[in-house]
């Protein structure tokens, strides 16, 4: 099927114009975004299959281009089209200078990110780099494990760092049975990057185990050593 075999009132360009952005559903605003479908596939199952593989929607805002291009249909002009729409979608609610995040401390870290994590049942790493004044660079999903296990590469940690020109790392991480306690692998694991960050010139600032509700924060607890 494409789209000139769907009703005219049921294309999501036409429903749009008749009825207003708000009627349309996620897949179909994305069907939009995309403006055409690939062989075999329009863009209305090519946008609802893109939303399958992305799981949750707050996940655009972290997709590189690297990512989309990986999914099947997304080519490199759809690709620059939903991360400029993503982009432009940031700057319009929330202003150029407020795009600006100041990572101050860990609570202020935890708010910014704990929606990474809302509805993930795998264990996630995700790192922060921020410059100097502890202003947020950019934020990177590094690694998606199991529901038990997930394997961090340090070198992928500050090889984002060094792109970034970041001064300090923040690292952050779920457990998928909901607890924020380290475990002893994650202290040994904290450890060695500390280690490494003094050696590097990007200091790890904090790292924080996350959950929906609460936090373990390694700098609150002296455990940055």
């Amino acid at each position: 099927m494409t789209i000139k075999d769907i009703p005219e009132t049921e294309r999501p360009r036409e429903k749009m114009i008749k009825k207003g952005a708000g009627s349309l559903s996620t897949s179909e605003l994305l069907a939009i975004i995309l403006q055409g479908g690939v062989k075999n596939v329009n863009a209305n199952e090519l946008a609802f299959e893109l939303l399958k593989e992305i799981g949750n929607l707050k996940n655009f805002l972290n997709l590189s281009y690297l990512e989309l291009i990986k999914i099947k249909g997304i080519g490199p002009v759809k690709a620059a089209k939903i991360l400029a729409t993503v982009e432009l979608g940031k700057r319009i609610f929330l202003g150029e200078e407020e795009l600006k995040v100041k990572l101050k401390d860990p609570l202020s870290i935890y708010n910014y990110s704990k929606s990474f994590f809302y509805g993930i049942k795998q264990e996630c790493f995700y790192a922060l780099y921020l410059d100097s004044k502890k202003n947020l660079l950019t934020s990177k999903l590094l690694f998606k494990g199991t529901m038990t296990k997930s394997s961090v590469h340090p070198r992928e940690i500050f090889k984002e760092a060094y792109k970034n020109n970041a001064t300090y790392i923040v690292c952050l991480h779920n457990h998928p049975s909901g607890s924020v306690n380290p475990s002893p692998k994650d202290i040994e694991f904290t450890t060695y990057l500390v280690k490494l960050g003094m050696l590097h010139g990007c200091l790890i600032y904090d790292h924080l185990i996350i959950s929906d509700d609460k936090y373990f924060s390694f700098l609150e607890n002296n455990l940055l050593e």
